[in-house]
């Protein structure tokens, strides 16, 4: 008898391994996301952070877009800066807003009062994920979750500014002006993601994705200097554990191959940057990606032409999963989603 749990076999799992698929796999960042009304039904009544650590109502969001879409994989419903708030860190989430803290880091002193993350300050994440790994287990003949955190650069822009930020100016200034601090800060920063998403794979996640929201504010070099080995750290850590690590950033075209030395096995690839240009840059490695986000308010098949131009682009690569090139819009109609997932999962590959 086969175990349930062995999804080796599964589209993605296959497609992220470089191996032959049976179709193009397919899934979206933020696929519960805030179109579906099933989702805003069962967050009625309770902010962002209350959600992401209940695990029945991660439980549930997390398979909404499973059960509606079918797609390949399962993204864990959680949120970029949830570790932060496990540990103690005063922040939330406020709506039309973003992330705000309380307490800015601004110094050495800062940095030193967050504490480490362990597995004690998040139960609820090794609940949510076994008890997805046993739903997920049955559904569609078994469909991988992908466990999920925020990269140290993007989480630490949080932190610097206080809130969302365009130009990241206190985090830049930190960053050239306070190496010391930068260090530190990126240091426990890149610690605390990776135990997040250990513990997630330690429950039975089968792939992580590290989402660098705000890389693309860098350049090449400053990247590298001064975000690299981070994102590097947290992505060798899981590395140990033998699982496939998406690295995903937005407006990253200048450091995309950058991205895929700093440990990746899929390099996340936005709408911004074709998929053919993007592929010689990732080195060996599958890629994920990259239709615009807003092509589904389109025409239906103005919105299949143009994704059947991402899956042709796609056979070049090691492999290839196919997604938006970011995350789903509030306003999109989930039948539209449901219409791209399956002409995705149709489409000939022979």
């Amino acid at each position: 008898m086969s175990d349930p749990h062995d999804l080796s076999d599964s589209a993605f799992l296959k497609a992220v391994r470089g191996e032959p698929v049976p179709h193009t796999p397919v899934w979206f960042m933020r696929q519960a996301g805030r179109s579906l009304p099933e989702y805003l039904a069962v967050r009625e009544g309770t902010t962002m952070l209350e959600s992401c650590m209940d695990a029945d109502l991660v439980t549930e969001i997390t398979l909404q877009p499973v059960r509606r879409y079918g797609v390949d994989a399962a993204i864990f419903f959680s949120d970029i800066v949830l570790p932060l708030k496990a540990v103690g860190v005063d922040i939330d989430i406020k709506p039309g807003v973003g992330p705000v803290v309380a307490d800015p880091v601004r110094t050495l002193a800062d940095v030193e009062a967050i504490p480490d993350l362990t597995p004690e300050h998040v139960p609820f994440i090794t609940r949510a994920v076994q008890n997805l790994v046993g739903e997920l287990g049955v559904t569609n003949g078994g469909t991988p979750l992908i466990g999920f955190a925020g990269a140290p650069f993007t989480v630490a822009s949080y932190l610097v500014e206080g809130g969302p930020s365009k130009e990241h100016a206190r985090t830049k200034a930190l960053m050239f002006g306070a190496p010391d601090v930068w260090d530190a800060l990126m240091r426990k920063i890149a610690g605390i993601s990776a135990a997040f998403l250990e513990v997630q794979v330690a429950a039975g996640a089968s792939a992580v994705q590290l989402f660098d929201s705000w890389a693309g504010a860098l350049t090449p070099a400053d990247y590298q200097q001064y975000v690299m080995p981070h994102s590097a750290a947290v992505l060798a850590r899981i590395g140990e554990l033998g699982v496939p690590r998406i690295h995903f950033g937005v407006g990253t075209t200048n450091l995309l191959g950058l991205m895929g030395e700093a440990g990746a096995d899929v390099v996340g690839v936005d709408w911004r940057t074709p998929l053919a240009s993007a592929i010689p840059l990732v080195g060996d490695r599958a890629v994920q990606g990259n239709l615009d986000p807003t092509l589904v308010f389109a025409p239906t098949d103005v919105m299949t032409a143009r994704a059947a131009e991402v899956i042709e682009a796609g056979r070049s690569a090691r492999g290839h999963v196919f997604n938006l090139g970011h995350g789903v819009i509030p306003s999109t109609d989930p039948d539209q989603l449901a219409r791209l997932t399956e002409f995705v999962q149709s489409y000939p590959l022979d």
